[in-house]
C-alpha cells in the first residue's frame, strides 16, 4: 500500500445531491495496485463490512445513512463523484475511494472487465438515494446523524481517513 496518491474533494450540495457538508471524499489512488485481489480482505480486516463485489450504477445515487468505500479491483471506470456538478475521476485496478454519507456517485463509462468492491464501517446498512425531491428533508438529518468511522478502510487506527475525517470538523472551500 506504499507510493498512494492521497486526494481529499469536498462536494458541495447541489439541491439534488446533498454531498456531506463536513467530510471530503478521500481517493487513495494506486494504492492497492500490487494487490487488488486482496481489497475485500483488506476492508473487512479493517472494520469496513457488509461487503459486496459488482459495478457502480450508471445513475446519480448516494446513501443518506452510511459511510462507503469502493475499490476497484480489475478494469477501470470513469466515476462522477458529487452528483451533476460534481467531477469526474478515471480508477483504476489498485484505486479505493472512500464516500461520506451523502455523497453522489455515478458510473459514466467501464471497461468490460470493471469490479468494484463496497463495504461500510462496522457493516452498516445502506439505502439508495437518487435525489428525488421527496427525500429531503429526512436525508439531510440522516446525513447528519452517521458516525464517524472507528478505521480507516486500508490502514485501520491510523491512516488518512483518519486525520481527515474530524469529530465537529469544519467546513472550508468546497468543489
Amino acid at each position: 500500500m506504499n507510493g498512494a496518491e492521497i486526494k481529499t474533494i469536498f462536494f458541495k450540495d447541489d439541491g439534488v445531491i446533498p454531498g456531506n457538508p463536513n467530510l471530503p471524499v478521500i481517493l487513495y489512488l494506486g494504492s492497492l495496485k500490487d494487490e487488488p485481489e486482496e481489497t475485500e480482505a483488506i476492508f473487512n480486516r479493517n472494520g469496513w463490512l457488509n461487503s459486496w463485489t459488482n459495478g457502480v450504477f450508471d445513475y446519480h445515487h448516494y446513501h443518506s445513512n452510511a459511510h462507503e468505500v469502493l475499490g476497484v479491483i480489475r478494469g477501470s471506470a470513469v466515476l462522477q463523484l458529487g452528483g451533476e456538478h460534481g467531477q469526474k475521476f478515471e480508477l483504476t485496478a489498485g484505486d479505493v475511494a472512500v464516500l461520506p454519507a451523502g455523497t453522489g456517485h455515478k458510473r459514466c463509462s467501464a471497461s468490460k472487465d470493471f469490479r468494484v468492491v463496497g463495504a461500510y464501517p462496522d457493516g452498516m446498512d445502506y439505502n439508495l438515494c437518487t435525489g428525488k425531491p421527496g427525500e429531503r428533508p429526512k436525508v439531510l438529518e440522516d446525513i447528519a446523524r452517521v458516525p464517524l468511522p472507528n478505521t480507516d478502510p486500508l490502514y485501520g487506527a491510523e491512516g488518512p481517513l483518519m486525520s481527515a475525517w474530524k469529530p465537529q470538523q469544519q467546513t472550508g472551500n468546497h468543489t
